[in-house]
């Protein structure tokens, strides 16, 4: 009886998997190559199309050329992009944590007018609220 590991011993299991291992990577790479090259603002149309060209035409070469000489660069515009993100959620933060979920001043006024009218609230309650939600 022949069985799946006297036809596939575990050795060529091992090499199967690395090389595919390092086809995932290889992709994973080219994908990332080709996203920095469409998101550098520096670089003009001519210089992506060559890159891109260089990149599809002759894969492995293409990819190992760009990554030495602008490798470095890679880096950096990632980092940017990264602080860019992260200043911009920032101000969404401050913006959205600043407006009260009900509709702002006007609807908090309102209320305190309608608050005050019920007899909830005295007139100089009414008074310090609506100056600490003025200032």
């Amino acid at each position: 009886m022949v069985t799946a590991t006297d036809d596939y011993p575990l050795l060529d299991l091992f090499w199967t998997m690395l090389w595919f291992f390092l086809w995932i990577m290889w992709l994973f790479l080219l994908f990332k190559i080709i996203t920095d090259i469409f998101r550098d603002d520096e670089l003009s149309g001519w210089g992506k199309a060559g890159w891109l060209i260089l990149c599809l035409l002759l894969p492995f070469l293409g990819v190992l050329v760009y990554v030495i000489v602008r490798g470095t660069g890679m880096t950096q515009r990632e980092m940017a992009r990264a602080r860019e993100s992260e200043a911009a959620f920032q101000d969404y933060i401050r913006t959205s944590a600043s407006t009260s979920p009900g509709g702002g001043s006007a609807a908090e006024l309102s209320r305190l007018a309608e608050l005050k009218k019920r007899g909830a609230l005295t007139e100089e309650e009414f008074q310090q609220a609506k100056a600490k939600l003025l200032a």
